[in-house]
């Protein structure tokens, strides 16, 4: 079970990005994923998470109606379409998985990428 995240960046106060989460090993049916991130001296906070079957997902309070979780069957990867991105969106994103449900306990950590939004 692996699980690689990409797609960081610079983006300016208002910009947009999109992250990926290429997942091998398993096919996404078997466990919900989820996106956390780390912000530099703050502890790890959980920003979404999709379910199974993409019948549940999860937001964080602070990114609720800015960020939106999918998955791809075809390319076995889950992204996130991140949108109005604040500075205090900046963080290392990971995305792990959460086992059977969306349970907040993250598993198979990928390598994160880097988010950085300029004010």
């Amino acid at each position: 079970v692996q699980l690689q995240a990409s797609g960081g960046g610079l983006v300016q106060f208002g910009g947009s990005l999109r992250l990926s989460c290429a997942a091998s090993g398993f096919t996404l049916d078997l466990y919900a994923i989820g996106w956390f991130r780390q912000a530099p001296g703050k502890e790890r906070e959980r920003v979404s998470c999709i379910s199974r079957t993409d019948g549940f997902r999860y937001y964080a309070v602070s990114v609720k109606g800015r960020f939106t979780i999918s998955k791809d069957v075809a390319t076995n990867t889950v992204h996130l379409q991140m949108n109005s991105l604040r500075p205090e969106d900046t963080a290392v994103y990971y995305c792990a998985t959460e086992g059977y449900y969306c349970s907040g306990y993250g598993r198979n950590w990928g390598r994160g990428t880097l988010v950085t939004v300029s004010s």
